[in-house]
């Protein structure tokens, strides 16, 4: 796995706490956002845990749950967007970011299963 993965879902995650931030602080917005940071920072973590995979099906398992956290937080951006609780610019730039990783972990996920076999 290389570093573009990890660099990309840790700005990500910063990304997350800032927008948390912003939408706890100014639009008084506790509850999607909140989800939101939960899974748009699990990305990373997911990520850092495959690094110490215990085996290429562990690895392709943590990642695999990385990829449905980041599809969650398309949909909790979406919702917050919709909502107009974050504006549209805002929304679509993290929008951007998130399907960013979603097809660098799916890229990285069809590659090891096909390495594996």
């Amino acid at each position: 796995m290389g570093n573009v993965v990890r660099e990309k879902s840790y700005g990500f995650a910063l990304r997350m706490i800032k927008a948390y931030k912003y939408l706890s602080v100014s639009q008084r917005e506790f509850v999607l956002s909140k989800q939101m940071l939960r899974s748009g920072t699990a990305i990373g973590a997911l990520i850092r845990e495959a690094e110490y995979a215990q085996s290429k099906a562990d690895f392709v398992h943590k990642l695999s749950i990385a990829l449905k956290e980041a599809n969650e937080t398309a949909y909790w951006i979406s919702l917050l967007k919709d909502s107009e609780y974050m504006e549209e610019t805002s929304a679509i730039s993290l929008m951007n970011d998130c399907y960013e990783l979603i097809k660098l972990l799916t890229s990285i996920i069809v590659t090891s299963k096909q390495s594996a076999k």
